[in-house]
């Protein structure tokens, strides 16, 4: 085993954390922009997706306290898009998972061989991120 690069992790806890808070407003958001005769099912994904990046946020503040970091108030800075059809949110939000995945991945090098518990945790969050990544290019299928 080798040592954990503490200023290394807990900067990339932070950028996750940042990341993830920023998910819980993006989603938020997009669940108040769906209109349509899919609303609703949508409306409770992406309600979904909000909680969900809420509880990742909070998991790794956790980890970040418990190895002495100290969690982020920031979140990453989102643009405002204007456009709400679904495709458009549809395709705004894989572009997302797909940045929360490399941001897994790179959480994973960074702890690999230093920390079981945080590359366990890692190695779950990019399943998560992975499966995402896959619904979200199910459910954009309908409008290629």
């Amino acid at each position: 085993m080798q040592e954990l690069d503490q200023k290394k992790t807990t900067d990339l806890l932070n950028a996750i954390m940042e990341f993830e808070l920023a998910g819980v407003v993006r989603y938020t958001h997009y669940s108040l922009m769906v209109t349509g005769p899919n609303r609703i099912p949508i409306v409770a994904f992406f309600k979904a997706q909000a909680n969900e990046s809420l509880l990742h946020a909070q998991q790794v503040g956790e980890i970040l306290t418990g190895i002495d970091g100290h969690p982020t108030l920031r979140i990453t800075p989102m643009e405002e898009t204007y456009k709400h059809t679904v495709k458009d949110i549809l395709e705004e939000s894989l572009v997302h998972e797909k940045t929360a995945l490399d941001l897994y991945k790179k959480l994973l090098e960074t702890v690999e061989d230093a920390s079981i518990y945080l590359e366990e945790f890692a190695r779950s969050m990019i399943g998560q991120e992975e499966l995402h990544n896959l619904e979200l290019k199910k459910m954009l299928r309908d409008f290629s």
